[in-house]
């Protein structure tokens, strides 16, 4: 199963480290990723694979939400059916 994971916010050192190695924690794979910095905010996205994780998806989102509180981010987690439904034209 494949999800969207989106995290803005404020630029600061290890965002990426920390929300990587969240998903390293949970056997979560990153497919792809996308990262820039737009006038000091930090805007990364990346396609993950949760198929080897035994985490439920729930609690992988409300575990991103409390490490995306403790990084002063916003981190959103979407299937992937419903990331492109939203942004289909």
């Amino acid at each position: 199963m494949n999800v969207i994971i989106t995290v803005v916010g404020t630029d600061k050192v290890g965002i990426i480290a920390r929300v990587s190695a969240f998903l390293a924690e949970r056997n979560i794979n990153i497919e792809d990723i996308s990262q820039t910095i737009l006038s000091g905010n930090f805007v990364m996205m990346m396609m993950a694979n949760l198929s080897s994780s035994s985490a439920p998806l729930e609690s992988v989102k409300k575990d991103l939400d409390q490490l995306g509180e403790s990084l002063g981010v916003s981190i959103s987690l979407m299937h992937e059916k419903v990331f492109s439904a939203m942004h289909r034209i």
